[in-house]
């Protein structure tokens, strides 16, 4: 069992960055592959960004959609059970709940992720 908390959402200007937390619970963080999705209203969640599992090493690979490649970043403190994104150049389009993902492989469908954080609300004024 994991229980994700995020943290760092909030209210910025277009052209603004944030950067979202996302603290895991349990001794088994670096198996886990670790993501963030997202969901506007009235749309469906869609995914953002994720990490594969990186396991003993530091080393991991990262990967983006593509609405949000060069602007967003993604990484991973196994030591700190943490997973971050940092997101630049926000656009008002990003507005949305962002939640974090842990899954035992990497994906970017809603459907395959195991455990959920509680979400954080962004949101990008014009």
């Amino acid at each position: 069992q994991v229980q994700l908390v995020e943290s760092g959402g909030g209210l910025v200007q277009a052209g603004g960055s944030l950067r979202l937390s996302c603290a895991a619970s349990g001794r088994t963080f670096s198996r886990y592959a670790m993501g963030w999705f997202r969901q506007a209203p009235g749309k469906e969640r869609e995914f953002v960004a994720t990490t594969n599992w990186s396991g003993d090493s530091t080393y991991y690979s990262t990967y983006y959609a593509d609405s949000v490649k060069g602007r967003f970043t993604i990484s991973r403190d196994n030591a700190k059970n943490t997973v971050y994104l940092q997101m630049n150049s926000l656009k008002p389009e990003d507005t949305a709940v962002y939640y974090c993902a842990a899954t035992y492989l990497r994906t970017d469908t809603p459907n395959d992720v195991n455990y959920w954080g509680q979400g954080t609300q962004v949101t990008v004024s014009s």
